[in-house]
């Protein structure tokens, strides 16, 4: 079933496991990420970007997508999520990824999102926190999750870019939890956005032990979020470019670092770039592997794509001649079928991994399954 964030963040901070976030721009991935935790009998956390919601919105130029796009986008995401979750044995959730703005948090709450986070960290301390208090104040009234920024990570994702890093401080990460009553805060304490995080990026796992420390002793109960954390296997790096591609300088956090935050105060893990390198490679693979499909009528110039792009692995460059598909599920031929089932694979083989490694395999049913409604009562009565 779907739930607010705030309750499968609750029981990974009680039973002292990270739990993996895992962004998704097609139908079929969204089918990949749940099929996966229900699997391993883990809760889910499913994210849509900003500018995902406007690719799945039509808008193949998503750096350019119009509120009207993500609105749109925002419902098919979610759609796809209840058409494959509602049913399901293990909780869910669907959670905004950096929203941009009030209105994009407002576009995904209307569209059926769990969770939301508004990014406000390139703004002064006290703007982050007049923007962040007003999307807590819309999306608690109708009990939905709220997540945060303080601090600045370096790297670039869609729209969010940082030459430099600025780490979170811990007396301000309580201020800004005390002044928004935000459920969650995603904080920078050395984890970047992208693939290229140089050979030895160090995480600095007392910056987050000291704000969770904090928080015990001010009675604060909210969440810690680590952003940029993707792992950037290098298997797949060099499968992909043994294929022809061109990826340079891509390295990741090293994911026993991740283990360790899990167990150091952090509580939501967030994953994209890895997703991206598998998906590309199967693609790769698929057409290396059956050159009939390279000249196929519905998937032939995925492959001119591919070729045109060679340092690309973002599967939103390859994929746009296929859009009915990413933003409705539809089917049309064997041949989109196979392209689906690369993604769905690509997909599976990264997230369960790091089910395992993160540690919330079979922990769905420490979840509460508690609903929409009955959060929105809970914030009512706390007041916040």
């Amino acid at each position: 079933m779907l739930v607010p964030m705030r309750a499968i963040l609750d029981a990974a901070d009680k039973h002292d496991y990270a739990q993996g976030a895992f962004n998704v721009n097609a139908v079929c991935q969204a089918k990949a990420v749940i099929q996966v935790h229900e699997m391993f009998r883990s809760p889910a956390i499913l994210q849509g970007a900003d500018l995902a919601n406007g690719f799945m919105g039509g808008r193949t130029d998503f750096m350019n997508a119009t509120l009207e796009d993500k609105k749109k986008g925002a419902k098919n995401i979610a759609d796809a999520v209840k058409k494959y979750g509602m049913d399901s044995p293990i909780p869910i959730a669907l959670h905004l990824d950096h929203g941009k703005n009030f209105d994009s948090c407002v576009a995904a709450i209307e569209g059926g999102y769990t969770s939301v986070m508004i990014d406000g960290s390139s703004l002064p301390f006290e703007e982050n926190v007049e923007i962040t208090r007003e999307v807590v104040k819309y999306a608690h009234a109708r009990g939905v999750s709220v997540e945060g920024e303080l601090g600045v990570l370096a790297g670039v994702e869609d729209h969010v870019f940082s030459a430099d890093s600025t780490y979170t401080n811990p007396l301000s990460a309580i201020e800004f939890f005390k002044k928004t009553g935000v459920d969650a805060l995603a904080i920078s304490y050395g984890t970047m956005h992208g693939a290229n995080k140089g050979k030895n990026a160090v995480i600095r796992k007392e910056i987050a032990i000291a704000i969770k420390e904090c928080m015990r002793h001010e009675g604060i109960e909210g969440y810690l979020v680590s952003h940029g954390s993707s792992t950037v296997p290098q298997y797949i790096v060099d499968e992909i470019n043994g294929l022809g591609g061109e990826i340079t300088n891509a390295y990741g956090i090293d994911v026993n670092q991740l283990i360790e935050a899990g167990h150091c105060g952090i509580d939501k893990i967030n994953v994209d770039t890895d997703i991206r390198l598998a998906v590309t490679r199967n693609m790769k693979e698929l057409f290396a592997a059956d050159k009939r499909l390279q000249t196929s009528a519905s998937i032939g110039e995925i492959y001119e794509l591919l070729e045109k792009n060679k340092s690309a692995f973002d599967p939103r460059v390859f994929l746009p001649p296929i859009m009915d598909t990413l933003m409705y599920g539809n089917v049309p031929d064997d041949d989109v079928a196979r392209i689906c089932k690369c993604v769905e694979d690509g997909v599976k083989e990264v997230v369960g991994t790091l089910i395992v490694k993160f540690g919330s395999y079979g922990m769905a049913p420490k979840v509460e399954t508690v609903t929409l409604d009955e959060m929105a009562e809970r914030y009512k009565k706390a007041g916040i």
